[in-house]
């Protein structure tokens, strides 16, 4: 299996102002394994073919991933982020199945 180093995007609610709730995502570096690798082109709607993957990746959990995998929006790996579809919770680990490119909020760069 091969090793990889990559960052989660995790989602929390935070009160911007009184009654106004905003979505913010704070990201997190983990260790894990490829446990599935797997590309698909599927025919869309448009000019080009949509890419989705069927990767399922395995990390080393801390407190805070075990605590929040409910929360996992996406992870940053080869390059891009991509979409976490399901997780499945093995302690000490996680199991995180990734679908297509992630295009939505992301954490603030530093």
């Amino acid at each position: 299996m091969a090793k990889f180093l990559a960052k989660i995007g995790f989602f929390k609610q935070v009160e911007t102002r009184s009654g106004v709730w905003t979505e913010e995502i704070v990201e997190r570096s983990y260790y894990g394994n490829i446990v599935k690798q797997m590309i698909r082109h599927k025919e869309g709607e448009g000019l080009l073919d949509d890419l989705t993957t069927d990767n399922r990746l395995s990390i080393v959990a801390d407190p805070y991933a075990q605590q929040k995998f409910h929360a996992m929006r996406y992870i940053e790996w080869m390059g891009a982020r991509w979409r976490i579809t399901s997780v499945e919770v093995q302690y000490p680990r996680l199991i995180l199945t990734v679908g297509g490119v992630y295009n939505g909020p992301t954490a603030p760069t530093p």
